[in-house]
């Protein structure tokens, strides 16, 4: 074998061995970086219940400080809250005297089985007579309820006045009275000139709301002289009743659809989506009457909310796709009007509640017309009327005909609001 053999053979086995002795160190290296980053892990421990808690009631993990798991505690000073939490004496302050009271509310949850929770109705109303500031400042106090039970810690004379408001919700014999309440819209208030009743006005809080007190047999007189009138509109049942104690709603409310704003659109198509909202308007009354013990009085709460859509303004935006360099694309914004009223009235059973809302927004909604909907300018002003609504207790009734009474007109409402 001459030089020139040797050294090609030479080279060959050098080029046959190289690869392998080359896998064999990197695997060599890998395997060596893996032993010296190997994650040493343990299982976590229960809390001892033993070991001592720290100031703000959290124990560490036992066994083991918690540096060694990799995480560490921070205690409120250290992070700059600023808050000190304690774990307290470990019972109810009592230093004016406050006692502990279970109410057993089950025979108006029975009745008001309808409701998703009538427990609330009587925490709505403690709350609204003995004013909320008195539940969440000094002296302690504690209202909580199921739909068995009420729980109240508070004074002995705090609790005298909640069990006043428990028994009228629960009392036997005021469990099927019922009111009627009749909703009705006029767009003239000059009923007023011709009333054929004698009318008795009643205070009222809210600024712009009028109320009156009626006989029954007045007010049945008033009503027929109304229905008359070519602009007279009642909504809801005329023989609508009100359970007592429950709060039921009438409404008459509608959906609007608007083009709110843009989204980016598909690429190769539009580059902006129009992005559809919703707009509910219409009005909404609900009504919470409550019969006083003796049965001779009532106490009822009127809350009211009324959206109207005045008009559609549209507005045109500039957009580009991917064919057309510039596009005017409308949007549109809601021109709104509304009103809120919340009053609690107390009158005689003998005697028929009227309330006026003044003008108002009108509960029935108007369409456009196609020139308000193409130009940005109105062509006529915002529907305008006076709402009114008759309240008058209806004595009690039978079981039967106020659980319908109650179904019926909860199915038809739209909620609380």
């Amino acid at each position: 074998m001459d030089a020139r053999s040797i050294v090609m053979w030479t080279a060959t086995l050098v080029a046959l061995l190289l690869p392998a002795e080359h896998v064999a160190a990197q695997r060599a290296n890998n395997g060596a970086a893996r032993e010296k980053t190997k994650v040493k892990t343990r299982p976590i421990e229960p809390l001892d219940p033993a070991a001592p808690a720290t100031e703000s009631g959290v124990r560490p993990a036992a066994a083991e400080s918690p540096s060694e798991n990799g995480l560490s505690p921070v205690s409120p000073q250290a992070s700059g809250s600023g808050a000190r939490v304690t774990r307290g004496t470990g019972a109810l302050p009592n230093e004016h005297g406050q006692v502990w009271r279970d109410y057993d509310i089950s025979p108006f949850a029975e009745r008001a089985s309808e409701l998703p929770h009538p427990e609330q109705a009587i925490i709505d109303w403690i709350l609204r007579e003995t004013g909320y500031e008195f539940w969440h400042s000094e002296p302690l106090g504690i209202l909580s309820a199921t739909p068995k039970a009420l729980r109240v810690y508070h004074t002995p004379e705090m609790q005298s006045t909640v069990a006043g408001i428990v028994d009228r919700f629960v009392n036997p014999k005021e469990a099927n009275r019922a009111c009627g309440l009749r909703l009705i819209s006029l767009s003239n208030p000059n009923w007023r000139s011709r009333a054929p009743a004698k009318l008795t006005p009643v205070e009222v809080q809210s600024a712009g709301v009028q109320a009156w007190l009626v006989a029954k047999e007045d007010a049945a007189i008033l009503l027929a002289e109304l229905r008359k009138r070519s602009d007279f509109t009642e909504y809801g049942s005329p023989q609508l009743l009100v359970p007592n104690g429950q709060p039921t709603v009438v409404s008459s409310l509608r959906t609007r659809t608007f083009t709110q704003h843009l989204l980016p659109g598909l690429p190769g198509f539009a580059t902006y989506e129009p992005k559809l909202a919703d707009i509910q308007e219409g009005i909404a009354v609900e009504l919470t009457p409550l019969v006083s013990p003796d049965g001779a009085s009532i106490d009822a709460l009127v809350k009211c909310n009324i959206d109207q859509v005045e008009r559609i303004v549209p507005v045109a935006i500039e957009t580009g796709t991917a064919l057309l360099t510039t596009q005017r694309t409308k949007i549109e914004v809601p021109q709104r009007s509304q009103l809120r009223v919340k009053e609690t009235f107390r009158w005689s059973v003998d005697e028929v509640l009227v309330i006026s809302l003044g003008i108002v927004p009108s509960p029935t909604p108007r369409d456009e017309n196609l020139l308000e909907k193409t130009l940005s300018l109105p062509t006529g002003g915002p529907a305008r009327a006076e709402v009114l609504l008759f309240v008058e207790s209806r004595g009690a009734i039978a079981p039967t005909a106020a659980t319908t009474a109650g179904k019926t007109t909860r199915n038809g409402a739209n909620g609380r609001y």
